[in-house]
């Protein structure tokens, strides 16, 4: 997701994505190569021994305005990759390396598109894919040729979902937010329906 954040609790979405997300990409692309669960840690560890443009694997909807996105197809074009010819390791940390490029790639330029359409100068990066090395060395280079800077959590708190909440529920309380001790089970809570802070 590609969100603009207004202020603490007010958040504009931008754009999601319509089928698999890009964590899912290295994922299925990890599977598909044989490799062990999670999947996005051992692609990206092979990945890092080949060069990343052997194979040319499709950059989704980079061809149209917008902050949308889709990984189904980059998950085929691996799929048809792995199924051509036999699975030697250097075929394999090619299809790793040239997958994730074309994640990586995808995921900047949005990002990109996306700080000039809001007028940003700071991208926070969240999520497990923010461990994803290769893209916080070409996201940190590409912010800071436009004067701007990328933020990012330590790794091992890239996945914690239970620490982001924590946070996110600190802030709330701090700022004088609070609800009865009722429960009220939501399956989903979209960011773009919270009260902001403050409100």
């Amino acid at each position: 997701m590609l969100i603009d954040v207004v202020a603490p609790g007010d958040y504009r979405l931008l754009g999601d994505t319509r089928d698999d997300a890009a964590g899912e990409a290295f994922d299925k692309s990890a599977k598909l190569l044989g490799l062990p669960y999670p999947g996005g840690p051992q692609l990206a560890a092979l990945a890092a021994t080949a060069p990343g443009d052997k194979f040319s694997f499709p950059r989704p909807m980079l061809d149209r305005p917008g902050f949308e996105f889709s990984f189904s197809g980059l998950k085929t074009a691996v799929s048809l990759a792995v199924q051509a010819a036999p699975l030697d390791a250097r075929r394999r940390a090619d299809i790793a390396a040239s997958a994730e490029a074309a994640i990586v790639d995808t995921l900047v330029q949005k990002s990109l598109r996306a700080l000039d359409a809001t007028g940003r100068a700071a991208l926070v990066v969240a999520g497990g894919v923010g461990a994803n090395v290769a893209l916080r060395q070409r996201l940190a280079e590409s912010v800071a040729r436009r004067g701007g800077r990328v933020y990012y959590p330590r790794i091992e708190f890239c996945t914690d979902n239970a620490a982001m909440i924590a946070v996110a529920g600190m802030a709330r309380l701090q700022a004088g937010c609070t609800e009865p001790l009722a429960v009220c089970a939501r399956a989903r809570w979209p960011l773009t329906e919270l009260t902001p802070l403050g409100r």
